[in-house]
C-alpha cells in the first residue's frame, strides 16, 4: 500500500514538495496523505517543513488569499470567521465509535462506519481549485518524553499560520520517528467560501476517530473547530493517556516564587470565567502555559509541560491596567493574529474592554460595522465578538519562564482546581491527600454561570477537572486514571481548591482581584513544608498569622482577623448540599469507582459531626 501511495504522491506533487515527503520515510504517513489528497482533490499541494522559507510562504498566502489582513503594527494581522461560525460546535463534534463502544458510551457519538462515510462524502473534492497545506508539528517539547508528532492537512492558510505560532515545529520530529505510526492526524477544509468565509455551515462537522487517531473538520474556520492540535488533539491525548498511565489535562503550568526567588511549579484547572488566565499571568510569577498540560512520571516524581508554545486567548477585557503583560505584547511589533475584533478606519484593532474610547465605525466579523447595526434576527451586533481572540507566542511575553521548552518539563509540586462559587468553598484549601483531592476537589468541581454567558446567573455547572467538554473516555474511567496516577510516586503533588468568587450574605465579593497571589504564595509554602495548617472537615486551611504576613509582604495590605474569619468560616450547610448534588450526579453514571462515593460519604460524616459540635458556620478557631 505504501509503495502505491508513494507513486501516487510522486504523480500529484511537484518534485520539490514530493522530496520533502519522501525523505520522511514513513509508510503510514504516505498512506494517510495520499488518501487525503485523493479524497479532497486539491489543485496543488504545499508541504511545510521547519524551514523559515516554508513558514514565510504560509504567512504570505494567508494575506494573499484574504484569510488575514495586515494591521497598522508590523507583524499584526486580523482574521474574521463567518458570522455563524464563532465558537466550538459542540453539537456536531462527535466521536466515531464501534458498535459495542457506541452502546456503552455517553459521548456525543456516531457509529464509526456511518460517520466515516458521511464525512468522506462531505470531503469529496472539497479542495478542488484550492491549495492543500501539509504541516508537521509537535505537541510538547521536541525530543522529549512528552513529544507527540502530529500532521495537519488543511486548505486554510490561517489555520496553518495559527498552528505555526501555537505549536513547535514537527517536520524534523517526523524525520526521526521514520516508520513509526504513532502520530496524530488532522484533516480540515473550510469548504466552499462566500465573501471569504465558510458558506455551508449547515454541513459543519468535527468527527473524531479515536482508534485511528484522526480528526476530520469541515465547513468551518473558527480555530476551536479547525486548529487540530488544540482541543481536538486534547481529546485524542486523553484517550491515549488514560491507557498509558499519564494525564492530559486542561491546565495551566506556572511557577510561584518565594522572596529568595526559589520557584515551585503548579498546574491549574479552572472552567471558563473562573480566573485561569489571570492566575497564570499573575504579576511577579512566570508562565509556561495557560491551557493544556501533559503530566508524566519520572524518577518517582511528576513532571509537566505545556503542550503548546503559544496562546489562543479570549481578548475581551484585556487592557493596559488589568493585563499589562498581555497588553504590551499585543501593542508592539511581532507576530500576532487577532480574530473577530473590530478594525477601525486607521487599521488598528479594537475590542471590548480595551479602552473607554470606542471607534465610530470599522470592519468586523459582520462586515462594515457601525453602532446600532443589527443582524437578520434584529439583534444588535457588537463591535467586537465576545469570543474574539488573540494568537501569540508565549516567548513574546516578558514573564515567560525559562523552562518553556525544557524537554524534561518541570517538576509539579501542586495541582489547583478553581471554580466560580458564591457561597460554599473557602478561598484556598488543601486536600488531605491525593485521593481526597481528586475526588472532593477535582471530580467535584462545579462553576456558576454568569449573566453574560447564559443569561441566568448562579446556575451551577458540573465540570470535573474542568475537562468535561473534552473527555474521550467514560467519566468513571477518567476519574480512575487520575486516582491511579499517584501509584509508584515518592513525591505526590499536593492538591488545592481555590475560589475567587466567595460572597457575603449581601452579595459582596470577599476576595480582592489581587488576593489570588497570596493564595498561591501559601500553596508554595505548603509545598515547601514551611508552614502549618488548620485541619477542617473538608481540608487544610491557612493560619491567620501566615496570611497576615503574606498580604503585607506581597500586596502591602493589612489583613484583618475579621476578614480572615469571614473568608475561612466553614459553610457546613452549603458543603453538605454540594455533596448531595455531586453524589446524585454520579449515581446517574455508570462504572464510577466506588471509592468516590466512599470518600464523599466520609466528608459528609465529618461535616455532620462538625455541625453537631460547632453548628452551621464554625470559624477557623473552632478547629
Amino acid at each position: 500500500m505504501a509503495e502505491k501511495s508513494l507513486d501516487f504522491l510522486k504523480e500529484k506533487l511537484d518534485q520539490k514538495n514530493f522530496q520533502k515527503l519522501e525523505s520522511l520515510e514513513n509508510p503510514d504517513l504516505f498512506d494517510f496523505i495520499a488518501e487525503a489528497i485523493q479524497l479532497c482533490n486539491p489543485s496543488s499541494v504545499f508541504v511545510r517543513t521547519d524551514s523559515e522559507e516554508d513558514v514565510a510562504y504560509i504567512r504570505k498566502k494567508a494575506k494573499e488569499l484574504g484569510e488575514e489582513k495586515a494591521l497598522a503594527i508590523k507583524g499584526h494581522t486580523v482574521h474574521f470567521d463567518g458570522y455563524n461560525d464563532q465558537a466550538r460546535d459542540k453539537k456536531n463534534t462527535k466521536y466515531l465509535l464501534s458498535k459495542d463502544s457506541l452502546e456503552k458510551s455517553r459521548l456525543n457519538s456516531l457509529g464509526k462506519q456511518q460517520g466515516t462515510d458521511e464525512i468522506k462524502e462531505i470531503l469529496k473534492d472539497i479542495m478542488q481549485g484550492k491549495e492543500m497545506f501539509i504541516c508537521f508539528f509537535c505537541l510538547g517539547p521536541n525530543d522529549s518524553m512528552f513529544s507527540l508528532p502530529s500532521v495537519q492537512i488543511t486548505d486554510s492558510s490561517y489555520v496553518a499560520h495559527s498552528e505555526d505560532i501555537l505549536y513547535r515545529p514537527g517536520y524534523d520530529q517526523f524525520r526521526k520517528i521514520k516508520k513509526k505510526s504513532e502520530f496524530f492526524k488532522f484533516i480540515h477544509s473550510a469548504g466552499e467560501l462566500e465573501n471569504g468565509v465558510s458558506k455551508n455551515v449547515d454541513k459543519r462537522r468535527v468527527y473524531i476517530n479515536l482508534d485511528d487517531q484522526i480528526v476530520y473538520s469541515t465547513n468551518t474556520q473558527y480555530a476551536g473547530n479547525t486548529v487540530g492540535l488544540k482541543k481536538l488533539a486534547l481529546r485524542l491525548a486523553i484517550n491515549k493517556a488514560t491507557s498509558q498511565d499519564w494525564l492530559a489535562e486542561h491546565m495551566f503550568v506556572m511557577s510561584v516564587s518565594d522572596k529568595e526567588g526559589n520557584k515551585s511549579y503548579f498546574c491549574g484547572a479552572y472552567p471558563s470565567m473562573c480566573g485561569k488566565t489571570s492566575t497564570a499571568m499573575i504579576e511577579g510569577e512566570t508562565i509556561i502555559g495557560d491551557d493544556i498540560a501533559y503530566l508524566k512520571k519520572k524518577d518517582s516524581k511528576v513532571f509537566g509541560t505545556n503542550v503548546e508554545r503559544g496562546a489562543f486567548g479570549i481578548i475581551k477585557g484585556v487592557n493596559r491596567e488589568d493585563d499589562p503583560i498581555i497588553y504590551k505584547t499585543l501593542s508592539k511589533e511581532g507576530e500576532v493574529i487577532f480574530s473577530n475584533i473590530l478594525v477601525s478606519e486607521d487599521n488598528t484593532p479594537f475590542w471590548e474592554g480595551k479602552s473607554k474610547e470606542h471607534p465610530p465605525a470599522g470592519l468586523n466579523f459582520s462586515g462594515r460595522w457601525f453602532p446600532g447595526k443589527t443582524d437578520t434576527e434584529g439583534e444588535e451586533i457588537p463591535a467586537s465578538h465576545k469570543n474574539a481572540r488573540f494568537t501569540i507566542r508565549i516567548r513574546d511575553l516578558e514573564n515567560v519562564d525559562e523552562n518553556l521548552n525544557n524537554p524534561n518539563g518541570v517538576e509539579i509540586k501542586g495541582l489547583i482546581y478553581g471554580g466560580r462559587d458564591s457561597d460554599t468553598s473557602v478561598p484556598i484549601e488543601q486536600a488531605f491527600n491525593w485521593q481526597h483531592g481528586i475526588i472532593t476537589k477535582a471530580a467535584s468541581l462545579e462553576s456558576e454561570t454568569t449573566a453574560a454567558t447564559l443569561g441566568q446567573e448562579g446556575v451551577r455547572v458540573f465540570n470535573p477537572m474542568s475537562n468535561m467538554d473534552f473527555l474521550s473516555v467514560p467519566l468513571g474511567r477518567y476519574i480512575q486514571a487520575n486516582l491511579d496516577f499517584q501509584k509508584n510516586l515518592e513525591e505526590v503533588p499536593l492538591i488545592f481548591s481555590v475560589n475567587y468568587f466567595l460572597r457575603d450574605k449581601e452579595g459582596k465579593f470577599l476576595n480582592g482581584m489581587k488576593d489570588k497571589q497570596v493564595w498561591l504564595k501559601w500553596a508554595k509554602l505548603r509545598a515547601d513544608k514551611k508552614v502549618e495548617a488548620i485541619k477542617t472537615p473538608t481540608g487544610f486551611i491557612p493560619q491567620y498569622q501566615d496570611l497576615k504576613i503574606l498580604f503585607k509582604d506581597y500586596l502591602g495590605k493589612d489583613y484583618s482577623q475579621e476578614d480572615y474569619n469571614t473568608q475561612f468560616t466553614l459553610r457546613v450547610v452549603e458543603n453538605l448540599e454540594k455533596i448531595e448534588r455531586i453524589i446524585n450526579i454520579y449515581q446517574d453514571r455508570e462504572n464510577i469507582p466506588p471509592i468516590l462515593f466512599e470518600e464523599l460519604e466520609k466528608q459528609k460524616e465529618r461535616l455532620l459531626d462538625c455541625q453537631k459540635n460547632h453548628r452551621d458556620y464554625p470559624k477557623p478557631s473552632d478547629f
